[in-house]
């Protein structure tokens, strides 16, 4: 079940974009066939189904012809351009010079651009006139100046409602004030317990005549002054303007406003005193939010100029930092090329580069030791091709110079020849074989049959060989063994491993082929009790031309456990050795059953 959900992420992880695709995509084109089967007239609401006649009626038209000439001709002249200036480009930056690193940071403009773009579209967003987010600002704001305004008003208002003296009088059309009333609303602004920084003020009485006026912002539209008063109580001329506000407040009971003169925008909020005879108008400016976008207009040029050059300088160290892993592999690349193999890269990151730079230091540790293994096995068959030739040659001469007449010691000295003749023989052929295996020129030919019956025919061969030494090869394969292989290479593989165990046959001249039957297939062991192998030679008993201390001076190629080792990687196969010194050693490998199949 594991692996099946696994089989199924791929496709599940696909599926949104076949939708988006069969969406977008399908379903047009499957509806623009379907519409082409019909014949469609503006002037008539019938559609007659026509089939194919559409299209014949196309393939007779010389401007179809015409047009699909030069449509292929500028989608091919387009797609040469393209392909030639995209390789062009590519070698181009593959290569170092001046600038090219320049030039790569110069490649991530089109990811710049959005955030170019982005800042233009809200310079447009903040314009004053237009500007889309100043025009949706705009209500909210004017409604939270419109409650501030309110608020204060109504603060005053609620001073005017407490007051238990008479606040004006008006004998003989003469303003009586009350001072001490005027004098308290004042430090009362001025210790800010009302804050009036930034606001007209402007009292009158029923009469729409001005009381006092109370200035603390420049200019103040709603008395149309000159200059400020400082934040002190004064008088001021009755407007026309002012008159009509204070006309609809007495009237109405409440004003609100926007004024504007000129660039300069204010609001206008005013209220009544409980007993309807003083009327309080407050106004402040609406400028901030224009300000505002002004001010983020202004900055957003030289803001937007310091992001590209940022955009281009964090490109560029970007880049070289994405890279430098890359460069530092094809350096070491460059270097193993050269035939340094003792390069190491460093591994600062555990992702995919670092795990890359692990593989890679891997691989340059196993081509040193491929590469001193090779130095090994060349000095080593040099040896060996040079022994059985210089043997070769010797007894040849004293065959040619010495014996005589002697028979018997001719016919020694010519087996000798004969011997190192096939010593020799065996040793290229060995070389050959492990040659054609490892380079994949011999594939296995797969096909199924028992792997006991193969182990019963190779350990017949051996009947002779045990009879003439007195050894003893014991079979153990008491159940059928179904597997899927190339029988002549397993048969290699039996005779490489027994051939190794006959050589390192112990003193109770005892050998063991043994195939045990698995859930998964059949195990092949080949036991013997002979010295063992040391476990500082066990990693690398499998290697070309290895030999481990106790074989020094030992007649044989060295190359059977390799071809072992390469025929059992071609078929997938787990295989080993175990071995104890002075207990003797078991090869074995494991063969999985056809039943099973090869991913079982």
């Amino acid at each position: 079940m594991k692996y099946g959900r696994n089989k199924a992420l791929p496709y599940a992880l696909v599926a949104p974009a076949l939708c988006l695709i069969g969406v977008f995509m399908l379903y047009p084109m499957i509806s623009n066939f379907i519409t082409s089967l019909y014949n469609y007239k503006l002037s008539s609401i019938k559609r007659p189904f026509v089939g194919l006649a559409n299209y014949a009626n196309l393939l007779h038209d010389t401007r179809f012809w015409t047009a699909a000439g030069r449509t292929l001709s500028w989608t091919l002249i387009n797609l040469v351009i393209i392909i030639v200036l995209g390789v062009a480009l590519a070698m181009l930056l593959n290569t170092r010079f001046p600038g090219c690193n320049f030039l790569k940071s110069f490649m991530l403009i089109p990811w710049i651009l959005p955030s170019v773009i982005t800042g233009y579209i809200w310079l447009l967003m903040l314009n004053e006139d237009a500007g889309i987010i100043t025009y949706a600002l705009a209500p909210k704001y004017n409604a939270t100046i419109r409650q501030n305004l309110t608020d204060k008003a109504s603060a005053i208002t609620a001073i005017f409602d407490q007051t238990d003296s008479e606040i004006s009088s008006r004998d003989f059309g003469v303003l009586q004030l009350d001072n001490d009333f005027w004098d308290s609303l004042g430090q009362t602004f001025a210790d800010k317990r009302i804050n009036m920084d930034g606001y007209c003020v402007d009292f009158s009485d029923s009469t729409l005549r001005c009381l006092k006026a109370y200035e603390s912002m420049y200019p103040c539209l709603l008395h149309e002054s000159t200059g400020a008063f400082s934040g002190e109580f004064g008088y001021n001329l009755n407007t026309r303007q002012l008159i009509a506000f204070r006309q609809q407040l007495f009237e109405d009971g409440s004003l609100y406003k926007i004024v504007q003169m000129g660039a300069n925008r204010q609001m206008v909020v005013g209220q009544l005193s409980a007993d309807g005879q003083y009327g309080i108008i407050v106004s402040t400016s609406l400028a901030q939010i224009a300000t505002a976008a002004e001010v983020l207009r202004s900055i957003l040029w030289p803001v937007a100029l310091f992001l590209l050059v940022l955009d281009l300088v964090f490109a560029m160290l970007f880049s070289r930092w994405f890279t430098r892993p890359i460069r530092q592999l094809s350096s070491g690349a460059k270097e193993i090329a050269a035939g340094n193999y003792d390069i190491q890269l460093p591994v600062v990151h555990h992702d995919e580069i670092g795990q890359l730079a692990e593989d890679f230091n891997h691989m340059a540790a196993e081509v040193k030791r491929s590469a001193q293994l090779e130095k090994d096995i060349l000095a080593n068959v040099s040896h060996d091709l040079r022994t059985p030739l210089t043997l070769i040659k010797g007894y040849a001469e004293t065959v040619r110079d010495l014996t005589g007449t002697d028979a018997d010691k001719r016919t020694e000295q010519c087996n000798i020849i004969v011997d190192e003749t096939d010593r020799l023989s065996a040793l290229v052929n060995s070389v050959m074989e492990l040659s054609k295996v490892q380079s994949g020129a011999e594939k296995p030919s797969l096909i199924d049959f028992d792997m006991g019956e193969l182990c019963f025919e190779v350990a017949g061969r051996y009947d002779a060989l045990c009879d003439q030494n007195h050894w003893h090869l014991e079979l153990q394969a008491d159940e059928a063994a179904p597997v899927r292989a190339d029988p002549a290479m397993m048969e290699r593989v039996l005779h490489n491993l027994l051939g190794n165990a006959f050589h390192h046959i112990g003193a109770d001249g005892q050998v063991v082929l043994r195939v045990l039957s698995q859930p998964d297939g059949c195990r092949v062991e080949i036991e013997d009790h002979g010295p063992g192998i040391p476990p500082e030679d066990l990693p690398y008993i499998f290697d070309r031309y290895y030999r481990a201390r106790q074989d020094s001076g030992k007649v044989g190629t060295g190359l059977g456990l390799s071809i072992t080792k390469a025929i059992l990687q071609q078929h997938g196969f787990a295989f080993g050795v175990n071995s104890a010194l002075g207990q003797g050693s078991t090869f074995w490998f494991v063969m999985r059953d056809i039943r099973t199949g090869p991913h079982a």
